[in-house]
Protein backbone atom coordinates (compact mmCIF):
# COMPACT_ATOMS: atom_id res chain seq x y z
CA UNK A 1 0.00 0.00 0.00
CA UNK A 2 1.14 3.43 -1.09
CA UNK A 3 1.91 6.04 1.86
CA UNK A 4 -0.27 9.03 2.00
CA UNK A 5 2.93 11.46 1.02
CA UNK A 6 3.29 8.94 -2.12
CA UNK A 7 -0.13 9.25 -3.27
CA UNK A 8 -0.36 12.91 -2.86
CA UNK A 9 2.99 13.61 -4.94
CA UNK A 10 1.70 11.35 -7.69
CA UNK A 11 -1.44 12.82 -7.84
CA UNK A 12 0.45 16.51 -8.47
CA UNK A 13 2.47 15.24 -10.99
CA UNK A 14 -0.72 13.63 -12.75
CA UNK A 15 -2.01 17.28 -12.34
CA UNK A 16 0.63 18.77 -13.88
CA UNK A 17 0.79 16.79 -16.31
CA UNK A 18 -2.61 18.00 -17.23
CA UNK A 19 -1.91 21.74 -16.64
CA UNK A 20 -0.83 25.03 -18.38
CA UNK A 21 1.89 27.32 -17.50
CA UNK A 22 -0.83 30.05 -19.21
CA UNK A 23 -3.60 28.33 -16.84
CA UNK A 24 -1.64 28.80 -13.75
CA UNK A 25 -0.56 32.24 -14.24
CA UNK A 26 -4.09 33.37 -15.02
CA UNK A 27 -5.18 31.35 -11.97
CA UNK A 28 -2.66 32.78 -9.57
CA UNK A 29 -3.36 36.58 -10.43
CA UNK A 30 -6.99 35.65 -10.55
CA UNK A 31 -7.06 34.69 -6.78
CA UNK A 32 -4.26 36.70 -5.80
CA UNK A 33 -3.09 33.95 -4.29
CA UNK A 34 0.49 33.14 -3.14
CA UNK A 35 0.41 29.66 -3.71
CA UNK A 36 2.29 27.74 -6.17
CA UNK A 37 -0.46 26.26 -9.53
CA UNK A 38 -0.26 23.50 -11.68
CA UNK A 39 -2.43 25.06 -14.65
CA UNK A 40 -4.96 22.01 -14.13
CA UNK A 41 -8.52 22.01 -14.79
CA UNK A 42 -10.84 22.20 -11.81
CA UNK A 43 -12.96 19.30 -14.00
CA UNK A 44 -9.29 17.28 -14.58
CA UNK A 45 -8.67 17.86 -10.78
CA UNK A 46 -11.71 15.84 -9.91
CA UNK A 47 -11.55 13.01 -12.06
CA UNK A 48 -8.17 12.31 -10.73
CA UNK A 49 -9.70 12.47 -7.11
CA UNK A 50 -13.03 10.54 -8.43
CA UNK A 51 -10.52 8.22 -9.29
CA UNK A 52 -8.25 7.89 -6.08
CA UNK A 53 -11.24 8.07 -4.10
CA UNK A 54 -12.43 4.60 -5.35
CA UNK A 55 -9.50 2.86 -5.55
CA UNK A 56 -8.35 4.06 -1.96
CA UNK A 57 -11.38 3.48 0.00
CA UNK A 58 -10.59 5.93 2.58
CA UNK A 59 -11.56 5.17 6.15
CA UNK A 60 -11.43 8.60 8.58
CA UNK A 61 -7.78 8.16 9.80
CA UNK A 62 -6.35 7.49 6.16
CA UNK A 63 -8.60 10.56 4.75
CA UNK A 64 -7.25 12.69 7.41
CA UNK A 65 -3.44 11.95 6.56
CA UNK A 66 -3.82 11.93 2.75
CA UNK A 67 -5.68 15.82 3.31
CA UNK A 68 -2.74 16.56 5.54
CA UNK A 69 -0.30 15.08 3.03
CA UNK A 70 -2.09 17.04 -0.15
CA UNK A 71 -2.00 20.56 2.31
CA UNK A 72 1.90 19.92 3.27
CA UNK A 73 3.09 21.33 -0.09
CA UNK A 74 1.88 25.39 -0.83
CA UNK A 75 0.43 24.50 -4.58
CA UNK A 76 -3.25 24.88 -4.81
CA UNK A 77 -3.88 22.32 -6.84
CA UNK A 78 -3.13 19.54 -3.90
CA UNK A 79 -4.80 21.88 -1.01
CA UNK A 80 -7.88 21.57 -3.67
CA UNK A 81 -7.69 17.96 -4.58
CA UNK A 82 -7.70 17.51 -0.64
CA UNK A 83 -10.59 19.71 -0.18
CA UNK A 84 -12.31 17.15 -2.92
CA UNK A 85 -11.50 14.50 -1.38
CA UNK A 86 -13.17 15.33 2.58
CA UNK A 87 -16.39 16.65 0.01
CA UNK A 88 -16.30 13.52 -1.01
CA UNK A 89 -16.03 11.77 2.30
CA UNK A 90 -17.44 14.59 4.35
CA UNK A 91 -20.03 11.95 6.14
CA UNK A 92 -16.29 10.75 7.87
CA UNK A 93 -16.16 14.18 9.31
CA UNK A 94 -17.24 14.72 12.95
CA UNK A 95 -16.84 17.29 15.67
CA UNK A 96 -13.23 16.32 16.81
CA UNK A 97 -12.21 17.13 13.20
CA UNK A 98 -13.22 20.85 13.47
CA UNK A 99 -9.89 22.15 15.02
CA UNK A 100 -8.06 20.44 11.67
CA UNK A 101 -10.68 22.28 9.38
CA UNK A 102 -10.24 25.07 11.26
CA UNK A 103 -6.22 25.05 10.20
CA UNK A 104 -7.67 24.48 6.73
CA UNK A 105 -9.64 27.39 6.34
CA UNK A 106 -7.02 29.67 7.73
CA UNK A 107 -4.31 28.65 5.54
CA UNK A 108 -6.82 28.45 2.58
CA UNK A 109 -6.35 32.51 2.47
CA UNK A 110 -8.97 32.17 -0.86
CA UNK A 111 -12.14 31.88 -1.38
CA UNK A 112 -11.82 29.27 -3.62
CA UNK A 113 -10.90 26.59 -0.89
CA UNK A 114 -12.85 28.36 2.14
CA UNK A 115 -16.43 27.99 0.62
CA UNK A 116 -15.86 24.30 -0.35
CA UNK A 117 -14.90 23.77 2.95
CA UNK A 118 -17.01 25.80 4.84
CA UNK A 119 -20.73 24.63 2.58
CA UNK A 120 -19.42 21.00 1.99
CA UNK A 121 -17.83 19.74 4.49
CA UNK A 122 -18.40 21.66 7.79
CA UNK A 123 -21.93 22.11 6.73
CA UNK A 124 -22.41 18.42 6.93
CA UNK A 125 -21.19 18.42 10.84
CA UNK A 126 -23.13 21.05 11.45
CA UNK A 127 -26.19 19.55 10.06
CA UNK A 128 -25.20 16.08 11.43
CA UNK A 129 -24.73 17.22 14.83
CA UNK A 130 -25.48 20.86 15.67
CA UNK A 131 -25.62 20.46 19.51
CA UNK A 132 -21.40 19.78 19.14
CA UNK A 133 -20.51 21.50 15.67
CA UNK A 134 -22.57 24.99 16.85
CA UNK A 135 -20.57 26.59 20.09
CA UNK A 136 -17.26 26.01 17.73
CA UNK A 137 -19.21 27.68 14.57
CA UNK A 138 -20.15 30.33 17.61
CA UNK A 139 -17.00 31.15 18.41
CA UNK A 140 -15.44 31.24 15.02
CA UNK A 141 -17.96 34.13 14.04
CA UNK A 142 -16.36 36.92 16.54
CA UNK A 143 -12.98 35.60 15.05
CA UNK A 144 -10.06 38.04 14.09
CA UNK A 145 -9.39 36.25 10.63
CA UNK A 146 -13.11 37.27 7.98
CA UNK A 147 -11.68 33.63 6.48
CA UNK A 148 -13.12 31.98 9.51
CA UNK A 149 -15.22 34.21 10.11
CA UNK A 150 -16.94 33.60 6.81
CA UNK A 151 -16.63 30.08 7.19
CA UNK A 152 -19.11 30.16 10.25
CA UNK A 153 -22.00 31.77 7.91
CA UNK A 154 -21.70 29.17 5.07
CA UNK A 155 -21.76 26.37 7.36
CA UNK A 156 -25.11 27.18 7.64
CA UNK A 157 -26.04 26.91 3.98
CA UNK A 158 -26.23 23.18 3.76
CA UNK A 159 -28.43 23.11 6.71
CA UNK A 160 -30.91 25.89 5.52
CA UNK A 161 -31.26 24.52 2.17
CA UNK A 162 -32.72 21.60 3.85
CA UNK A 163 -35.17 23.35 5.79
CA UNK A 164 -33.33 24.28 9.08
CA UNK A 165 -34.11 27.50 10.64
CA UNK A 166 -32.56 30.19 10.58
CA UNK A 167 -31.61 31.21 14.56
CA UNK A 168 -27.92 29.90 13.99
CA UNK A 169 -26.98 31.92 10.76
CA UNK A 170 -28.90 35.06 12.33
CA UNK A 171 -27.30 35.13 15.37
CA UNK A 172 -23.64 34.98 13.69
CA UNK A 173 -24.41 37.47 11.17
CA UNK A 174 -26.43 40.33 13.45
CA UNK A 175 -22.56 41.73 14.67
CA UNK A 176 -21.23 41.44 11.10
CA UNK A 177 -23.62 42.94 9.13
CA UNK A 178 -22.09 46.65 9.30
CA UNK A 179 -18.67 45.04 8.41
CA UNK A 180 -16.50 46.69 5.60
CA UNK A 181 -14.86 42.95 3.97
CA UNK A 182 -16.37 41.71 0.97
CA UNK A 183 -16.46 38.39 1.76
CA UNK A 184 -18.65 38.86 4.88
CA UNK A 185 -20.96 40.93 3.24
CA UNK A 186 -21.07 38.55 0.17
CA UNK A 187 -21.10 35.59 2.73
CA UNK A 188 -24.60 36.91 4.56
CA UNK A 189 -26.37 37.55 1.19
CA UNK A 190 -25.91 34.80 -0.19
CA UNK A 191 -27.11 32.79 2.52
CA UNK A 192 -29.71 35.27 2.97
CA UNK A 193 -31.03 34.41 -0.67
CA UNK A 194 -30.87 30.77 -0.31
CA UNK A 195 -33.01 31.07 2.78
CA UNK A 196 -35.43 33.54 1.34
CA UNK A 197 -36.09 30.43 -1.22
CA UNK A 198 -37.72 28.08 1.72
CA UNK A 199 -38.28 31.00 4.29
CA UNK A 200 -38.69 34.50 2.47
CA UNK A 201 -41.21 36.06 5.44
CA UNK A 202 -38.08 35.32 8.23
CA UNK A 203 -35.78 36.73 5.95
CA UNK A 204 -38.15 40.14 5.45
CA UNK A 205 -38.73 39.94 8.91
CA UNK A 206 -35.13 39.80 10.04
CA UNK A 207 -33.95 42.68 7.33
CA UNK A 208 -36.93 45.14 7.37
CA UNK A 209 -35.21 46.93 10.60
CA UNK A 210 -31.67 46.15 9.59
CA UNK A 211 -32.12 47.86 5.53
CA UNK A 212 -29.95 51.32 6.47
CA UNK A 213 -27.09 48.95 8.42
CA UNK A 214 -26.79 46.58 5.32
CA UNK A 215 -24.55 46.80 2.74
CA UNK A 216 -25.61 47.50 -1.30
CA UNK A 217 -24.17 43.67 -1.61
CA UNK A 218 -25.74 41.78 0.47
CA UNK A 219 -29.06 43.65 0.17
CA UNK A 220 -28.63 42.73 -3.82
CA UNK A 221 -28.35 38.88 -2.90
CA UNK A 222 -31.00 38.63 -0.51
CA UNK A 223 -33.71 40.23 -2.09
CA UNK A 224 -33.63 37.59 -5.10
CA UNK A 225 -35.90 35.29 -4.19
CA UNK A 226 -38.46 37.56 -2.17
CA UNK A 227 -42.13 38.38 -3.37
CA UNK A 228 -41.55 41.47 -5.31
CA UNK A 229 -43.14 43.92 -3.04
CA UNK A 230 -41.08 42.90 0.14
CA UNK A 231 -38.21 43.39 -2.51
CA UNK A 232 -39.29 46.35 -3.60
CA UNK A 233 -39.87 48.20 -0.23
CA UNK A 234 -36.60 46.34 1.47
CA UNK A 235 -34.45 48.19 -1.83
CA UNK A 236 -36.30 51.87 -1.15
CA UNK A 237 -35.53 51.80 2.46
CA UNK A 238 -32.16 50.68 1.46
CA UNK A 239 -31.26 53.28 -0.70
CA UNK A 240 -32.73 55.78 1.82
CA UNK A 241 -30.84 54.57 4.49
CA UNK A 242 -33.53 53.89 6.89
CA UNK A 243 -35.47 50.50 8.25
CA UNK A 244 -38.14 49.32 6.26
CA UNK A 245 -40.00 48.74 9.83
Amino acid sequence: MRSEDEVADALEASLRAVGTAKRAEGEKAYLKSELDFTGTLNSDARTEVVRLDRELELDHDRLIRLAAALWSKPVFERRLAAVMFLQRRANLITVPDLPLMERLVRESRTWALVDYLAVDVLGRVVEVDPAGASPVMDAWASDDDFWVRRASLLAELRPIRRGTDLERFLARAEPMLEEREFFIRTAIGWVLREAGKRRPEDVVAWLAPRTHRASGVTMREAVKYLPAADAARLTTAYRERRPAS
